[in-house]
């Protein structure tokens, strides 16, 4: 049984969309229109090296696995793997944002060559490009027994990816509300507070298209695993009454952490994940997922077209969604664990910070709040040109 205190979160991985004349190029090579970039089944794999060569290159987002506290080269649940396997695993801190990540690699993607990468974790509304465009290997899950086991069934069929055959979620998040009980005097339970005369213009939504409008959808009820267009223009509509009124103080991106903490910002929308960092210093600030439900969101693990070691990504994978494995991941990032089972690992260490984790609700949602969280559908790439006009519109960018 491990006994490390939980470290202290870092901010969230969720990365904001790119205005439209900035990702134009990429925009258009995204969509499944464009028959030159889609790759056939027949043409995602190469001969698998991993039996001869035992190693992988790992593409992940920065400080988004444990290290220990003494030296924080070293990876300790990665160096488990590495011992167990003989896999030696080349690990590098190269995704700072989903678009950006996705110019770097498209090239090579569209093109039938090799990425340099065997293993790539990026956020779900993004894996759902991949997806759509052929650029991911589906998975043996005949070598990745843990995952057929322990996988969290919320997360077991998105939309884009039923099933699960090509991804598999590293971590997870919700996105719902954040706000200063204290200061604020009152709960927030519903998305129609957020438009309340006491928040007028101390209230913050996100800025990017796929991080903010489900939350807002399920406020009007909408069930967000099918929402339709009429239900994302209702959205926007809604949205700029409330900046048009002065309701809303600014977008944001993973800035809105600091207005919060200020007091500029009273409620905003707001990541689970961030949330439980900033509780550490203000108890007051409360995250509460919505009576008409919120967003349960995942950074998922991909390989990637012409990965020479898929065999031991796959065994990676595996690895990592043994519960004991994933409690360590867990008291480490404190994002909600895509391993429920891990819950009772957690529960049971002796550390008592540690087995506290078991507890919170927004590493392990509670039965309840299990029940208002669902996955949305993703914007397919016919109706991303018009959406992300209107919204950026709207948002300024």
């Amino acid at each position: 049984m491990f006994q490390t205190a939980p470290r202290k979160p870092p901010l969230s991985r969720r990365s904001l969309l790119a205005a439209v004349g900035g990702t134009a190029a990429l925009g258009a090579v995204a969509g499944c229109g464009v028959p030159a970039a889609y790759v056939a089944p027949g043409d995602r794999a190469v001969a698998d090296q991993s039996a001869r060569d035992k190693k992988l290159t790992w593409a992940n987002w920065p400080l988004y696995i444990d290290t220990d506290d003494d030296d924080p080269g070293r990876r300790p649940t990665l160096e488990g793997f590495e011992q167990r396997t003989g896999v030696s695993v080349d690990y590098v801190e190269e995704i700072n944002d989903n678009d950006e990540f996705f110019g770097k690699i498209s090239p090579a993607l569209m093109s039938h060559r090799s990425t340099g990468r065997d293993l790539i974790v990026i956020s779900d509304w993004m894996c759902a490009r991949y997806v759509r465009l052929g650029w991911v290997q589906e998975m043996d899950r005949a070598r990745q027994p843990n995952v057929e086991r322990h996988l969290d069934p919320l997360l077991r069929s998105p939309a884009f990816d039923k099933g699960r055959r090509f991804t598999v979620p590293w971590q997870s998040g919700i996105t719902g509300i954040a706000y200063n009980r204290r200061a604020l005097g009152r709960e927030i339970r519903r998305v129609a507070d957020l438009w309340a005369e006491d928040l007028k213009g101390r209230v913050t939504l996100l800025s990017g298209l796929d991080e903010s409008f489900a939350l807002l959808m399920q406020g009007n009820g909408v069930d967000i695993t099918r929402w339709t267009a009429d239900d994302f223009h209702r959205v926007c509509d809604q949205v700029e009454r409330e900046v048009e009124r002065g309701q809303i103080r600014r977008f944001t991106g993973n800035d809105y952490t600091k207005d919060l903490v200020s007091g500029d910002v009273l409620a905003c929308q707001a990541y689970s994940g961030d949330v439980i960092q900033l509780q550490a210093d203000n108890p007051d600030i409360r995250f509460v997922v919505p009576e008409e439900g919120a967003e349960l969101w995942s950074d998922s693990l991909m390989i990637p077209d012409r990965a020479r070691h898929k065999a031991d990504a796959e065994r990676l994978i595996d690895y990592y969604y043994a519960p004991e494995v994933a409690a360590r991941l867990a008291a480490w990032v404190n994002y909600v664990c895509p391993v429920p089972a891990a819950r009772e690992v957690l529960a049971a260490a002796k550390d008592e910070d540690t087995a506290a984790l078991a507890d919170n609700p927004l590493i392990f949602p509670d039965s309840g709040m299990r029940r208002r969280l669902a996955v949305a559908r993703d914007i397919s790439a016919r109706e991303r040109p018009e959406f992300t006009r209107r919204w950026n519109a709207i948002v300024g960018l």
